[in-house]
């Protein structure tokens, strides 16, 4: 599929193009991809439903549907878009990724997981995927999970500020107060914007922490002579 740069021109090569063979899916599809950089969803929405009537295999048309179901707000059509994307092309870890993201936002935690889990199965690069599995996990409860899932991602991306934000936080729910400083710290040093009401959380707990320090410095200052 051809990348728009001059998306006016572009359009217009499409349309010309579309005047001598109005059934070409290709065609159909680029100027979709046009019109949703311009902000012409409703357009894009018509030209992406007619190149995967008029194409075989525009499983991409369908994730740009799912993109512009997300931006109108509505996950039922975001994740049977996505869904229609990986029946049409069974390896495309994007649309398994879009699909768990979608089941996630929708609180389908188990669907959420088994797709992100095929999204890594293949293709294991997709940070966001890790992320969203890991979160998944910790919506169905499983914090065990969720934080090793972190640990994972974070070896594959190690400066990832919100992996550390959702270790932080899972870590928290965890009663593991001292490791939930640490993963916060982080984060906030990779220039993640921690939500203020959990660094509010975590403040009695640094407080406990600066008086415990205080307390063994005390003990191992040497005592003075009598």
């Amino acid at each position: 599929m051809e990348e728009p740069k001059d998306i006016d021109n572009f359009i217009n090569e499409q349309r010309l193009r579309l005047l001598d063979k109005p059934d070409c899916a290709a065609s159909l599809y680029n100027l979709g991809v046009a019109q949703m950089q311009q902000g012409k969803l409703d357009e894009a929405i018509e030209s992406f439903e007619e190149s995967i009537v008029q194409g075989v295999r525009m499983f991409e048309a369908f994730v740009n549907l799912g993109y512009i179901w997300f931006k109108f707000g509505d996950l039922e059509k975001v994740a049977k878009a996505n869904l229609r994307a990986v029946e049409v092309e069974p390896r495309y870890a994007r649309g398994y990724a879009n699909l768990g993201f979608a089941y996630l936002q929708m609180g389908k935690a188990d669907e959420a997981i088994d797709a992100l889990n095929k999204a890594l199965e293949l293709n294991p690069d997709i940070i966001q995927a890790w992320c969203n599995l890991a979160n998944a996990y910790l919506q169905k409860g499983d914090i065990k999970q969720s934080v090793e899932t972190n640990k994972k991602m974070l070896k594959i991306a190690p400066e990832f500020a919100l992996g550390y934000n959702n270790l932080a936080n899972a870590s928290y729910m965890n009663n593991e107060f001292d490791r939930a400083m640490e993963y916060c710290d982080k984060a906030i040093e990779l220039g993640f914007a921690v939500h203020p009401e959990f660094l509010k959380l975590l403040e009695p707990h640094r407080g406990k922490t600066r008086k415990k320090n205080t307390e063994t410095k005390k003990k191992a200052s040497p005592k003075g002579r009598k």
